[in-house]
């Protein structure tokens, strides 16, 4: 039972699969152990996708519009979506909650379909490869709520030149265009900080965004 103008939000997880130089991407088991894990039901889905720009882009737009779609049909309408992205940065040591992506494809090196483009607009009609979308959840309001908790995370202007970057793109012009929300965060490689810290750290950062006003 819910009192009236209870705000329900429902937070949607994706991860990757392999790819070049990651044979055993983390997101990927952490995505999946993720439901699991977790003690409070604040997950929509759990969803690992192609680490691939056109292999992964007809599973997040599905994902995204399934999303509404159940927004749409709950009896709570003003409910908040939140959609939440795991990339590994093999060279990270600590997490980074992205602010932001830029609407260039410029791989470098081919993604799992072979492709690699270089200086090409992700979304052409948004106009010129510097165009940048940025997230609208508080980034530096997480960061201080994750830091009281111990986790070494910081904020991050670059989501990089691969798929992370590619995908974020099209989840933030996404989530502006029907008024949901948008996170993409990179974690490091199991060697640098261990899989059983890096899923309590997934768990209290949906746990935070549930909490949000």
């Amino acid at each position: 039972m819910g009192s009236e103008g209870t705000s329900v939000v429902s937070v949607h997880v994706t991860g990757f699969g392999k790819f070049s130089g990651v044979a055993e991407n983390p997101t990927e088991k952490m995505v999946s152990d993720l439901k699991s894990f977790m003690e409070k039901n604040v997950l929509g889905s759990c969803t690992v996708l192609e680490t691939a720009g056109q292999g992964a882009l007809g599973t997040l737009h599905k994902l995204l519009k399934s999303a509404i779609a159940d927004r749409e049909n709950r009896s709570s309408a003003q409910g908040q979506v939140i959609w939440i992205h795991f990339g590994v940065d093999s060279c990270a040591t600590k997490f980074a909650l992205e602010n932001q992506a830029v609407n260039e494809a410029t791989f470098p090196c081919p993604d799992e379909l072979g492709w690699k483009p270089r200086r090409v607009p992700i979304v052409a009609s948004d106009g010129s490869i510097s165009r940048r979308r940025k997230t609208t959840l508080p980034v530096d309001e997480l960061i201080k709520s994750l830091r009281k908790l111990g986790y070494d995370v910081m904020p991050s202007d670059d989501a990089g030149q691969f798929v992370c970057n590619y995908v974020y793109y099209h989840s933030l012009r996404f989530a502006e265009e029907h008024g949901i929300k948008s996170l993409f965060v990179h974690v490091p490689p199991f060697t640098k900080i261990h899989e059983e810290v890096q899923m309590h750290f997934i768990a209290s950062l949906l746990e935070i965004l549930a909490g949000l006003k």
